[in-house]
């Protein structure tokens, strides 16, 4: 059984400026969330390394750095695609994030598509014992919080 989330929302933005917005400033408006936790640690901040094959990292304050994944689609304004993998999941496995960037008059709908969870075992520390549909409830839940700091962020600093 093939999974998604799949969230969008509107930004009072072009595509060029949602698409800069949620890559070059990402350590600005993303905030971590105790469930869907990247690593043991405290959160840190994160960043994309642009570009095809870049890399989504999560900065630690001390210095130490984990990565995310890495970038299979770099194609701005329109689209973005990455691996996501948190520290508990093994050198296989792995899920991966789509985001497309739509003009919308002079707005901007950002989609957020998040595949790959039914790969990963419902025992696996990163699905919290959760049923499929429940688990991708809440990730998407945490997406559109996402979302909401986006939008939020972009109408704070208009680029």
């Amino acid at each position: 059984m093939a999974s998604r989330v799949l969230v969008a929302l509107r930004v009072a933005a072009s595509p060029e400026r949602a698409f800069a917005a949620f890559t070059d400033e990402i350590g600005q408006w993303w905030r971590p969330n105790a469930l869907f936790q990247l690593t043991p640690a405290s959160p840190g901040r994160m960043a994309f390394e642009p570009g095809p094959g870049g890399r989504l990292v999560e900065r630690q304050a001390g210095g130490g750095e984990y990565e995310v994944g890495r970038i299979m689609v770099w194609n701005p304004p329109t689209e973005l695609t990455f691996q996501w993998r948190p520290a508990s999941f093994s050198p296989e496995q792995s899920t991966e994030v789509h985001i497309r960037f739509e003009p919308v008059g002079d707005q901007t709908r950002v989609v957020v598509e998040h595949t790959g969870w039914d790969r990963i075992a419902p025992k696996h520390a990163a699905r919290h014992g959760f049923p499929l549909d429940a688990f991708l409830q809440r990730e998407a839940e945490w997406w559109q919080a996402l979302l909401r700091s986006l939008e939020s962020h972009v109408e704070r600093c208009p680029g």
